[in-house]
């Protein structure tokens, strides 16, 4: 494993632009967002926030450029992909670095990251295969039925801070490979992996204008749900937000895909062992800072288990390695930015206030412990809850952030009745040495994704991502078979000779004869 670079610190305030028509673009809006180095607090860009008439821009250049591409034969579009899988394996740890320098998670979980992110692309080279139909022969007297799968168009994408690289291929890849054109619409907070993926993709041979990039904020969101030439949308982000993208891009007659908040559980039963469950506990509640849709934010501890587990947690929390995500040996850095560190905190604030017991508080962690240079980052350490209970505000939302609580329930019965009544239901874990326990929690959880054993149980890129409840809205999972179909619409044939046609006009309803 490469050690990443190690500035002193930025020799310029870097500039950052669109991608639009295969070529960086300054766009013509006038607005500017500052990009900041959470470790540091250092400023360290400056990205262009689209208005409507660069989203425009960059449609019309999709809109041109796709008819072209969907004509390509799907063989010659999986070479792309395949070129872009090679160039993506030679540049893993330069995109992981920049996830580092404008997120602030650690390297090693970024180059993670990256890593989750070249499995979809894997799996799209298989785009042949993947849109293959369906064939009848003398479905009825001299006709044959097949079915085939074809693009949408213009699709657009639009993508949260906490994945910059990966949940963006969550999208593309497959769009690409199925013969549509892209638009990326990805955070501002960390904006510029989105154009070095830009570029990695024309240098592949991507034409110009199948892949294009946006940055901007609510303004550039608005104009891609309203524009009448974006088919579809994908959309990862808070629930809230994530209704609001659903009902609205439906509303402008598209294809919507939303995935929204969660608040994750992890069932840990009396039998299970304690130390394998802490390291999992540990891991997925505080990896990048807790701002994952799929970190663990509320161990369910039934029976016995509790008392066995919380101070090992306790010990644990205390014991991280919060430090610059530079830093080879780091297992937590710092927040994506000051607004969320305070959000975070507020949320501390909160639980101790409804009565929960706070064992660990992250709030007292400075950044001049993180390391040098560290004094103005966004920092905060874990925190963990004990004695949490379902009407807290805790227990409730999302806090996304390092934050766990621990609630104690009597038996498995309970602690699925408390999962199930949650109004998110992206993700589970159950961590057992019990068979049946095992089975009956798998079936009766109402999560869209269930580990047993495994702390995050994202699926990996040939089956799907997504949620149940308040935690997708749409129809269709991301990536996998699934988001081959969100990005395709079949078209059934039916087919006949005019030897096989008989005298006379029919008036009645077409049968199998």
């Amino acid at each position: 494993m490469n050690a990443p670079d190690r500035p002193a610190a930025p020799a310029a305030i870097a500039s950052i632009d669109h991608w639009i028509a295969g070529r960086t673009a300054s766009g013509t809006g006038e607005r500017r967002a500052d990009v900041f180095n959470p470790a540091t607090g250092q400023v360290s860009g400056r990205v262009a926030l689209a208005n409507t008439a660069d989203v425009d821009t960059a449609v019309a250049a999709a809109r041109q450029a796709w008819p072209a591409w969907a004509d390509t034969p799907p063989i010659r579009r999986a070479r792309v992909m395949f070129r872009f899988l090679e160039l993506l394996n030679q540049h893993r740890d330069e995109l992981a670095r920049m996830i580092t320098a404008e997120h602030g998670k650690v390297f090693t979980d970024a180059q993670g990251e990256v890593t989750r992110g070249i499995d979809i692309v894997e799996f799209a080279c298989g785009i042949p295969q993947l849109l293959k139909g369906d064939y009848t022969d003398q479905v009825s007297t001299g006709i044959d039925n097949w079915t085939m799968r074809q693009p949408l168009g213009v699709v657009a994408g639009i993508t949260p801070f906490n994945f910059p690289v990966m949940v963006p291929m969550w999208m593309f890849p497959v769009a690409l490979a199925a013969g549509n054109s892209f638009v990326l619409k990805p955070s501002p907070l960390d904006p510029s992996p989105s154009i070095r993926m830009a570029e990695l993709l024309k240098e592949a041979g991507l034409p110009d204008g199948v892949f294009n990039v946006v940055q901007g904020d609510k303004d550039a969101v608005d104009a891609l749900l309203e524009h009448p030439d974006v088919k579809a949308l994908s959309f990862v982000g808070s629930t809230p937000i994530a209704r609001k993208i659903y009902e609205t891009g439906a509303r402008h007659g598209k294809r919507v895909q939303a995935l929204g908040g969660a608040k994750n559980h992890m069932v840990v039963m009396p039998d299970a062992d304690m130390e394998q469950v802490a390291d999992a506990l540990i891991g997925s509640a505080f990896g990048s800072a807790g701002e994952r849709c799929m970190a663990i934010s509320v161990g369910v501890l039934v029976g016995a288990a509790a008392d066995r587990l919380v101070p090992v947690l306790a010990e644990r929390t205390r014991a991280l390695k919060v430090k610059d995500g530079r830093e080879l040996d780091a297992e937590m850095g710092p927040i994506v930015s000051a607004a969320a560190h305070e959000r975070i905190a507020g949320y501390i604030a909160q639980g101790q206030a409804e009565g929960a017991q706070l064992v660990v508080d992250g709030r007292g962690f400075q950044g001049r412990m993180a390391g040098p240079g560290c004094d103005n980052g966004f920092w905060i350490g874990g925190s963990l809850f004990d004695h949490v209970t379902p009407d807290m505000k805790i227990y409730r939302e999302e806090i996304f952030g390092p934050v766990l609580g621990c609630v104690r329930v009597k038996d498995l019965a309970e602690a699925v009745a408390l999962v199930n009544a949650h109004e998110y239901g992206n993700g589970v874990s159950c961590f057992t040495r019990d068979g049946n326990v095992a089975r009956e929690f798998s079936r009766r959880i109402e999560v869209g994704m269930v580990g047993i054993n495994v702390p995050i149980p994202v699926p990996m890129a040939w089956h799907g991502f997504g949620g149940w409840k308040k935690s997708l809205f749409g129809d269709m999972h991301a990536y996998g078979e699934e988001g081959v179909r969100f990005y395709t619409r079949q078209k059934s044939i039916m087919q006949r000779w005019p030897e096989s046609i008989g005298k006379g006009a029919e008036f009645v309803m077409p049968t199998a004869s």
